[in-house]
């Protein structure tokens, strides 16, 4: 019961969802996320644990920088849940700012450190 409650008490931030919604394109790094948010490392850095310590997400270095994407060993309702999120995610104002932003920083983006 304690799990499925770190899963559904991970999704009660705005910036949470914002950046599950982001990682339904794939695998981000760190500051893929700080750009297309517009939020500090730091920010990004701690929901991003605390997505992982829920079990959401799990991450892997390369480098200096952090890639994060959606856990694959996720128990059957995570991945339920994660369905139903992604669907919802997608249709609400701020994520779907948030993909657009995704989607011209991905076309515009110079290579730096991380990529």
């Amino acid at each position: 019961m304690k799990e499925t409650a770190k899963l559904f008490k991970a999704l009660s931030e705005e910036v949470r969802l914002r950046v599950l919604g982001l990682l339904c394109h794939g695998e981000l790094c760190v500051c893929d996320l700080m750009e297309v948010l517009d939020l500090p490392q730091s920010t990004i850095s701690r929901h991003l644990s605390y997505l992982a310590n829920a079990g959401w997400i799990s991450g892997e270095r390369r480098g200096v920088w952090m890639y994060y994407r959606f856990r694959e060993d996720g128990g059957d309702l995570q991945q339920e849940m994660l369905a139903v999120l992604s669907r919802h995610l997608a249709v609400l104002p701020a994520v779907a700012r948030d993909h657009e932003r995704l989607a011209q920083y991905l076309k515009t983006r110079r290579p730096c450190a991380c990529c």
